[in-house]
């Protein structure tokens, strides 16, 4: 496994001029490869999350000591948005398609990442969705509500599907997130090429679905391989470099299923550091790219060196 830290530096120098105000979120952090695969991982851009979104559920006075740690002791969290783009064989594969324009300001920055690094929307051939969040699912319609990557397959699990077109989803979600639920209906259904997998499916060559749910009904992880070398690309199964990875097994608010989303924050915790896998999660800084150490009584995450 290789690995370039800041690749798109360098290319641009080949013929894209930087100035002191372009965006670095729109550029492309981390890149690896996994036998003749490569895999960069893209921004999306950042979100804007009250502190308690993911917090409120946590045992308040064992946080405390902990947000102190690791500088969490605002209002406001800014999680990045790491989209994988997987090439191979003649292949451009995105897990996950972004936010789109209509969730965030922050977010909605793929095109542009794909723009710096020479593709355009139309040069991808497959997006794999994790799961059907706003920064996951809204990016693959464009404004006028035609699928972006327009010559592209889309395969989202089978679970997670049946749960956003259900039309009960909307009544049960919670009014905070029943935006969600009419955001990924609108968008799974303008979706001609959609196919779903189950877990364990192979749903392209060396690519796995890996059951992670929790975080919604039906998440998906995906893990890549090529002989001996390993990736999982972890999407919101692990949502954060800090509170997920020093204390796994707390509930997070982020998932909708509390006690499900714990269970497999550290049944994947427990694989990736003991098989020494590099991950990619998508709300982790460093382009999300590195692996899992044990420390102390949780883990930590480790990005990986260039």
């Amino acid at each position: 496994m290789t690995l370039t830290r800041r690749t798109l530096l360098g290319r641009l120098g080949a013929g894209i001029a930087l100035t002191a105000t372009t965006p670095l979120r729109l550029w492309s952090a981390t890149e690896t490869s996994i036998g003749a695969a490569r895999i960069t991982s893209l921004s999306d851009g950042h979100l804007v999350l009250p502190a308690g979104f993911l917090f409120d559920p946590m045992p308040q006075e064992d946080l405390a000591p902990l947000r102190a740690r690791y500088g969490l002791e605002g209002a406001t969290l800014r999680p990045d948005c790491n989209i994988t783009l997987m090439q191979s064989e003649g292949r451009n594969i995105l897990f996950d398609a972004g936010s789109g324009t209509s969730f965030q300001d922050s977010a909605g920055d793929l095109v542009d990442a794909l723009d710096a690094i020479g593709l355009a929307p139309d040069d991808i051939t497959d997006v794999v969705f994790t799961h059907g969040h706003p920064d996951h699912l809204w990016g693959v319609l464009d404004d006028f509500d035609d699928p972006l990557f327009a010559n592209a397959r889309h395969l989202i699990g089978r679970v997670e599907r049946d749960y956003w077109l259900d039309p009960e989803t909307v009544d049960q979600i919670g009014a905070d997130r029943a935006s969600f639920a009419v955001g990924a209906a609108r968008r799974l259904e303008a979706l001609e090429t959609l196919e779903t997998f189950e877990d364990g499916d192979e749903i392209l060559p060396g690519v796995a679905a890996v059951a992670s749910f929790g975080h919604t009904p039906g998440h998906m992880s995906f893990e890549i391989r090529a002989g001996d070398a390993a990736l999982m690309v972890v999407g919101d199964a692990i949502g954060n470099h800090h509170l997920a990875f020093a204390r796994p097994h707390w509930p997070s608010g982020a998932d909708q299923d509390l006690e499900m989303g714990a269970e497999t924050r550290v049944r994947l915790m427990q694989r990736l550091a003991s098989e020494h896998m590099t991950m990619i999660g998508y709300h982790l800084p460093e382009g999300g790219m590195g692996h899992v150490e044990a420390a102390e009584d949780g883990y930590r995450f480790v990005p990986l060196e260039g």
